[in-house]
This record gives C-alpha cells, sequence and structure tokens, in this order.
C-alpha cells in the first residue's frame, strides 16, 4: 500500500496512473481493479475519487487537455511578437507531445474517438486551443469567423503531424519538427489576405 496522502494529491498521483494504464490498455481493457492496483490502493479508495472508470476517464482527459493548453499558452504569452507566437506555440505542443505521449494519444486516438462522450471532451480541447491561436492572428480585416477557422487548420496542422511524427512515420527529432511545421504555418499566415465578399 501507497502512504496515506492529502486528498487532492492522492487525486492528481491516481490520475497519472490511469493515465499509463488506460494509455497501455485502452479504456475498454482497463478495469478500475487494473488501475487500485497500479496505484498501490484499494478499490474503494479509488471510488471515494472517482464514481466510476467513466467518470474516471473523462477527468483525465480534462486534466490531460488542461495541460496541454497551459503549456502552449504559456509559451505563446512570452512571445516578443506574431512569428515568436507561432515558433514557441509550436515548440512547446511538440514539446509536450514527446514528453506526454501517453496524454496525446488519450486525448487523441484509439478509444476516446469511438465514444461520443470521449469525443466531445477532446473536441472541446481542440476549440480551446484554437479559440487560443485564432486570438493570436491579427490581420486587418479578417473576420473573428475567419479567425476560427484558421486556429483549427493551425490545431490541425500539428495534431496530424503528430500522429504521424509517433507512428515513426516522420524522422525528425521534436526541434526540427517544431521548427518545420512553424515554418509553414508562420508562411501561410504571413501571406493572408482578408476574404472579400
Amino acid at each position: 500500500m501507497t502512504p496515506r496522502l492529502p486528498a487532492a494529491e492522492r487525486r492528481q498521483q491516481l490520475l497519472e496512473v490511469a493515465l499509463e494504464v488506460f494509455s497501455e490498455r485502452g479504456f475498454h481493457q482497463t478495469s478500475m481493479n487494473d488501475v487500485a492496483d497500479a496505484a498501490g490502493v484499494t478499490k474503494p479508495v479509488l471510488y471515494q475519487h472517482f464514481g466510476s472508470k467513466r467518470a474516471l476517464f473523462l477527468e483525465l482527459l480534462r486534466d490531460v487537455g488542461e495541460r496541454l493548453l497551459d503549456a502552449v499558452g504559456k509559451a505563446t504569452a512570452e512571445a516578443t511578437g506574431p512569428r515568436q507566437q507561432v515558433e514557441n506555440g509550436m515548440r512547446a505542443y511538440f514539446h509536450w507531445v514527446a514528453e506526454h505521449r501517453a496524454g496525446f494519444e488519450i486525448l487523441f486516438a484509439g478509444d476516446t474517438r469511438r465514444d461520443r462522450e470521449f469525443r466531445s471532451e477532446a473536441a472541446k480541447v481542440e476549440r480551446e486551443i484554437a479559440d487560443a491561436v485564432a486570438q493570436l492572428i491579427v490581420v486587418e480585416g479578417l473576420d473573428r469567423e475567419r479567425q476560427h477557422l484558421l486556429g483549427f487548420a493551425i490545431v490541425g496542422l500539428a495534431e496530424t503531424t503528430c500522429r504521424h511524427w509517433l507512428n515513426g512515420r516522420i524522422k525528425l527529432d521534436v526541434d526540427e519538427l517544431a521548427d518545420q511545421v512553424s515554418e509553414l504555418a508562420w508562411a501561410g499566415l504571413r501571406g493572408l489576405r482578408p476574404t472579400v465578399k
């Protein structure tokens, strides 16, 4: 048994263990017993924090999503101009994925994509990142709707590239990957012109 921890610390510890177990086995193949055993707690202790396996997985999706959003948000906030915002944001995104592969896979692959409620939670994370990116796209005459469209395009570019990279289809280190994708994104953003109706 693991030592007794304050409730908030125990909850976070359980989320971290659950992330590893779910990422290895998938949602359907993982039981609450599996998570409890991996965490070194009894199943009743796990149920004190999460009412069901589904509630645990949803909480995990929210936690991972907040961490990714926080990493990208901090990186872009430190930038001194638009190009550096793109570079910092991409670098933070790719580094986060490299360091938290299980988190990326939980959010954007496998069982999450096949379950409506889980997919909705992952879509919320994508939307929040796209909203944050959209606010950084400042082009005279470009309306909010198009800013949001471009925000989703940039998020999609990063997410899809990560899928191929994690599958071994792209042979670049994380910094080279971030530099290449940010260069593409910046070239596209720099050439933007508002659409005339």
